[in-house]
C-alpha cells in the first residue's frame, strides 16, 4: 500500500510549513479565523502535525488533544507544546481511540484529501463531538488538482501522486480528488450540517513576501475550508 511516509522528511516539511505562503499566510489564518473563539472548549486536532494549529490553539485556551499518523511530526509537535496538549499517534482511517462526546470542536487542517475514503472519518468525527460540536477542516479544493494526468473525468474520485523536495531529497506523495457533490453528500451521510464553505484570500503581507505566490492565491482556487455542525 502506497504511504505518504512524513516521517522520511517531517523536520525539513515543518519547517517549511511554518513559513511558507500557502500554510502561513493562508491556510492557517483562514481555518483560524473560522474557529474563532475556542476558550474552554475540548479541541481535536486531527492531524496535528508540527503542532502549528495546536500552538495557536492553546494560547486561545483551548484544552487540546492532538493526533497524527508520523511519529516524526508528533514528536516535533511534543517539543514545541511543551506538555501543554494530549498527543497520540492514530490513524485516521482506523476507528479513533476516544469516548463518545469527548469533544466540542474538530479541526483537521489538510488531512482529508490524503484519505481514500471520507466515511469512516466523518462518522468517528460525529461520534466523537458533543451535541451541536463542530467541525472545522480545510481540503484541497477540488479545482486545484483536477484534471491531473491520467485522469479527465471531474466527477470520479481517483487517487494522483506527486513529488515533493524537502531538505534536498525527492518524496513522494498521494493524495485524493474528489468532486464539490461527494464531499457534500458524505458530510451529509456522517450527520453533519454545513454552516459555511468558505473560498478565502491570503494574508495580505503575503503580497510582498511572497509575490508569485500571492498572484496564485489570489486568482486561482486552492483550499475549500468547510464548517460543519453535528445534527
Amino acid at each position: 500500500m502506497f504511504e505518504n511516509d512524513y516521517d522520511a522528511f517531517a523536520a525539513a516539511y515543518q519547517a517549511d510549513n511554518e513559513n511558507n505562503a500557502w500554510n502561513a499566510y493562508y491556510e492557517r489564518p483562514a481555518i483560524l479565523s473560522m474557529i474563532a473563539d475556542v476558550a474552554g472548549l475540548r479541541v481535536l486536532d486531527a492531524g496535528c502535525g508540527g503542532g502549528a494549529h495546536a500552538a495557536a490553539l492553546l494560547d486561545r485556551g483551548a484544552i487540546l488533544t492532538g493526533i497524527d499518523s508520523s511519529a516524526g511530526l508528533l514528536e516535533i509537535a511534543r517539543r514545541r507544546l511543551e506538555g501543554r496538549a494530549q498527543l497520540r499517534l492514530v490513524d485516521l482511517n482506523e476507528p479513533l481511540p476516544f469516548d463518545d462526546g469527548s469533544f466540542d470542536l474538530i479541526l483537521a487542517s489538510l488531512v482529508m484529501h490524503y484519505l481514500p475514503d471520507w466515511s469512516r472519518p466523518l462518522a468517528e468525527f460525529n461520534r466523537l463531538l458533543s451535541q451541536s460540536g463542530r467541525l472545522v477542516f480545510s481540503t484541497h479544493h477540488p479545482f486545484m488538482d483536477h484534471p491531473s494526468p491520467g485522469h479527465d473525468n471531474y466527477f470520479e474520485t481517483y487517487s494522483f501522486d506527486e513529488t515533493w523536495q524537502r531538505g534536498g531529497k525527492d518524496i513522494a506523495m498521494r493524495f485524493w480528488h474528489r468532486p464539490l457533490h461527494a464531499m457534500f453528500d458524505a458530510l451529509k451521510s456522517a450527520g453533519f450540517q454545513i454552516d459555511i464553505l468558505s473560498e478565502p484570500q491570503p494574508d495580505p503581507r503575503a503580497r510582498e513576501l511572497f509575490p508569485e505566490a500571492f498572484r496564485s492565491l489570489t486568482t486561482k482556487p486552492r483550499f475549500l475550508f468547510f464548517s460543519a455542525r453535528k445534527a
